[in-house]
């Protein structure tokens, strides 16, 4: 018997016969608006690298070419393409050809010695390295380390001297034999992983963070949406592009459609000429990239005329940069995230009312860490054992956690560092923080031992079990200490075997044959190290020495 209408289960109106089809649903992918920029403006300059300039059409068939190449040498869905290159041409190309064919891009960090890139090559299983001549000696030492090299592609830069080739081919060459006009596709789920990142964490192996297309396509949005980019933007290189896929600026800039200024080397006199003949209206950097602007200003008569916005990210930066920048003219935003959130998943964003006040006091406001970017869902301060709220009282501490999009897949090949992070439904950050009044994130303290050099994370593991391998070393403790250049930088505490001696020179060049040379210790400190009970060594306990006894470190 059929029930009257009034008393059958009630049902969703809306959840029949409203469904997915091709004409109302597409993956979201940063691809598109490669596409999207050379249709509608095919002419404008997408790329400038010192006399080249390149049109965003030619860009497009350019990275057509590359996606065709690869595939037509085997390379397809889930294959790992590693560039090991500077700010280039060819490196911005690698973020869209390489996506293009399902292959996932790892863009290698170029201050790695070789057996951090031998190590990361091998985990990720990489069919392909493209690597530009001028690290030709560390990639040719990382090669000799692996039992399955990759497929060598060498990159000859009109703007480097120097270097030897290592690979089968030349990039230009290896265009040549892609198709122009390769009929790619968007992914069938944005879900699918687009690149691949390595950050060192907390352990001496860094771990492999996979990024989604999904995450991609909104985060370079949301770069567009949280500094209220204007269409055709012109974007200095400043921020390395292997760094979280340079906060996914590459794909921003296709989508403002903008012009990429090159930049193969950070110099001060180098970022000062190229903002002036570009007239260069944004950048992202470091702080140490900007105290170096302050401490090395243009000539009187040779400043900036014209309104520079900058990005600034990395340890938090002190209010005096954000102020010294100011006063240069330009406009600083600081945003705050990890190589997990793709880069700035957090923005301090402004309110008019601050223009009113203080420049100091607007320098302080201005270095907080600040909420969550438009794409990103949730950034919020919990208490890490109960996961509740903190008050907002700018003084109870708790760990920043994210929740939402522009979040990473996980760890590649590593379930429970990758459960471990998720815990309980949030991404946890390991940075200890307060809440503020007004709701913006506070940064106090790091929970976790990485410390932040020059924008760069330095494992005090992998620097320690360097240390451990003197023969005069019996324990070994690093920890970060503030340093106004670097914003952190590594310091070692030796506790030499009885009987051994060693110099603190001796053991610095030591950690020199075997970490990239921004990760060496700064200084040594020998004496005994203090541990608790249990034989934990006591790291808070070496961090107040630093600020008691600045002027015994050696």
């Amino acid at each position: 018997m059929m029930l009257p209408t009034s008393m059958q289960e009630p049902t969703n109106l809306y959840s029949v016969g409203l469904d997915k089809t091709p004409a109302n649903f597409s993956a979201l992918s940063p691809l598109s608006f490669l596409a999207k920029a050379a249709a509608v403006y095919p002419d404008r300059i997408a790329l400038i690298h010192g006399q080249r300039r390149i049109s965003w059409a030619e860009t497009y068939v350019r990275c057509r070419r590359l996606a065709s190449a690869l595939q037509r040498r085997g390379i397809g869905s889930g294959d790992t393409v590693a560039v090991m290159a500077p700010n280039i041409p060819a490196t911005y190309e690698a973020s869209f050809g390489v996506p293009m064919i399902g292959a996932v891009l790892n863009t290698l960090n170029i201050r790695l010695d070789a057996e951090a890139i031998a190590f990361q090559l091998a985990h990720s299983e990489a069919r392909v390295l493209f690597t530009d001549r001028e690290f030709s000696t560390t990639i040719a030492r990382a090669l000799s380390l692996l039992e399955r090299p990759p497929l060598v592609i060498d990159i000859d830069d009109a703007l480097y001297e120097g270097g030897e080739s290592l690979g089968q081919i030349e990039y230009e060459a290896l265009l040549q034999e892609g198709d122009p006009d390769f009929a790619w596709q968007l992914p069938a789920d944005e879900w699918d992983a687009i690149t691949l990142n390595y950050t060192s964490g907390t352990t001496g192996n860094p771990k492999g963070v996979v990024y989604h297309h999904r995450g991609a396509y909104l985060n370079a949005v949301s770069n567009i949406v949280s500094w209220g980019m204007p269409q055709h933007t012109v974007y200095l290189w400043t921020l390395p592009m292997f760094h979280c896929n340079g906060w996914c600026f590459p794909w921003t800039m296709a989508a403002n459609a903008g012009t990429n200024v090159c930049l193969r080397k950070v110099d001060a006199a180098l970022i000062f000429d190229a903002i002036r003949t570009y007239r260069v209206t944004h950048m992202c950097a470091a702080p140490i990239i900007y105290n170096m602007l302050i401490n090395t200003p243009p000539a009187p008569g040779e400043g900036i005329t014209h309104k520079v916005s900058g990005f600034i990210a990395g340890s938090a930066p002190p209010a005096s940069t954000i102020e010294g920048m100011e006063r240069l003219g330009f406009d600083i935003t600081h945003v705050y995230g990890l190589t997990e959130t793709y880069g700035p998943a957090s923005v301090c964003a402004k309110h008019e009312s601050w223009t009113e006040l203080p420049l100091a006091e607007r320098a302080r406001l201005n270095a907080r860490q600040g909420v969550a970017s438009p794409m990103q869902e949730i950034m919020t301060v919990l208490d890490p054992l109960t996961l509740q709220p903190v008050p907002r009282d700018g003084q109870t501490i708790g760990e920043i956690m994210f929740r939402g999009n522009i979040m990473m897949k996980g760890y590649l090949k590593n379930p429970a560092a990758t459960a471990e992070a998720f815990a309980g439904g949030w991404f946890h950050t390991g940075d200890l923080a307060v809440v503020d009044p007004d709701g913006y994130v506070r940064i106090k303290d790091r929970s976790k031992d990485v410390i932040i050099s020059g924008g760069e994370n330095i494992s005090s593991i992998e620097v320690e079990d360097v240390l451990y391998r003197h023969p005069a070393v019996d324990v070994a403790a690093v920890v970060a200490r503030p340093d106004p250049k670097w914003g952190e930088v590594p310091y070692a505490f030796v506790q030499l075997k009885p009987g051994a001696s060693a110099s603190a020179e001796e053991i610095r060049a030591f950690c020199r044959e075997h970490l990239a040379h921004f990760k060496v210790p700064k200084a040594v400190v020998f004496g005994a190290i203090p541990k608790t009970s249990t034989g934990k060594l006591q790291k808070f306990r070496l961090r107040e020495q630093i600020k008691d006894d600045e002027g015994s470190l050696k």
